[in-house]
């Protein structure tokens, strides 16, 4: 076999063709991180893409898209922010983590939310990604949810007629490529990082860029989504993911607070389900991570893994020293929730800590500026 190194923006017409077709062969879920589309997204936007094009003696078997950062460790196109990774290769290629990486000119290829069943020798642990399933269509999907959570699911459907009663009709919107609504659920997102102490991922243009962008991509096979939920013409609550012909990837969801009292979340996820199922969606992948609202939610688990590739170089071994340890400690405090409560809350008074010295600091230009 032979690989070619080459900017997604390179890749040919019959290659992207390829891709497609070489990502749905034996596999009845097609999870949109892993499309074209998203590379070529996120190559517009960085320099550091690549893809490696696996070739036979007669065919191209696979790609392999990564990000080369410095000293040559790999990482996942858009890590950070994807919920599927991995090659995307014919059945059965089995391939040589050494020669791979050797040929893309890397020490270390690292990954988190890893196609479960690639590279299972290196991975260092594996963890649970809930999914909505609508296999059987919106209904069959209740029904296991009624079983299941059905004190969540009462809660929500009276919530959702107090909201119609307390502020207007609550409607929904789905599929829509409203730029404005866009930026008022990215601001919700970005003021919920900031308040529960997390990073806030929309700090960096260009992502903010990469979801503008996509909100306009609408193909077959891969597209944005934009599912807003409103009382009257109040935004209340929204969600913008990315789907394929089959999975719906729950990407970035969130709500004004001011009707937090409402659950509006669980609303808007209830609603997208019913419309994705509708439009074929047969999953609804909410990605790897405890959260309330996806254990009230899920129909069951995927399963993603964690994990590097690895050369013996220098660069290995630092990259090891560094990322190894700080990775199992976070997965250890993550396993227990004795251990993850406690520092959600640790985060979350940060987060409320954080906000108040921004705006006494913001009061205080504002002051000075008068």
């Amino acid at each position: 076999m032979k690989i070619s190194i080459v900017h997604p923006s390179d890749l040919r017409p019959f290659e992207l063709r390829t891709w497609h077709v070489l990502l749905r062969s034996g596999r009845e879920l097609v999870n949109p991180f892993l499309c074209p589309e998203f590379t070529l997204a996120v190559g517009r936007l960085r320099h550091d893409v690549r893809v490696a094009v696996i070739e036979d003696a007669v065919d191209i078997v696979g790609f392999f898209p990564f990000q080369r950062h410095a000293l040559g460790i790999g990482k996942p196109v858009g890590a950070g922010l994807t919920d599927a990774q991995g090659a995307i290769s014919a059945p059965g290629l089995e391939l040589d983590p050494s020669w791979l990486l050797r040929r893309c000119e890397l020490s270390v290829g690292e990954f988190d939310h890893l196609v479960a069943d690639q590279f299972p020798a290196h991975h260092t642990s594996r963890h649970p990604s809930p999914f909505m399933d609508l296999r059987l269509g919106y209904d069959g999907y209740t029904d296991v949810i009624k079983r299941e959570s059905g004190k969540t699911y009462r809660s929500t459907m009276y919530k959702e007629r107090k909201l119609g009663r307390d502020a207007d009709d609550v409607r929904q919107r789905y599929g829509i490529t409203d730029l404005t609504a866009l930026r008022t659920l990215v601001s919700w997102k970005s003021e919920q990082y900031r308040r529960t102490g997390r990073t806030d991922r929309f700090a960096r243009p260009w992502i903010v860029q990469l979801v503008e962008d996509l909100l306009h991509v609408d193909t077959p096979g891969f597209a944005g989504v934009l599912d807003m939920v409103y009382a009257g013409d109040q935004p209340v609550a929204g969600h913008f993911g990315l789907r394929s012909d089959t999975v719906l990837a729950d990407w970035f969801p969130s709500y004004d607070v001011a009707f937090a009292p409402y659950s509006p979340g669980l609303i808007q996820h209830l609603a997208m389900a019913r419309e994705a199922a509708k439009q074929g969606i047969r999953v609804v992948d909410m990605g790897r991570g405890e959260k309330e609202y996806k254990n009230k939610l899920k129909s069951g688990d995927l399963l993603v893994a964690e994990g590097r590739l690895a050369r013996h170089t220098p660069a290995a071994g630092l990259h090891w020293l560094v990322r190894t340890p700080l990775r199992a400690t976070r997965n250890a405090v993550l396993a227990r929730p004795r251990l993850r409560e406690p520092t959600d809350r640790l985060l979350k008074g940060y987060g409320n800590v954080r906000n108040s010295l921004l705006r006494t600091d913001q009061d205080n230009r504002t002051k000075s500026a008068r």
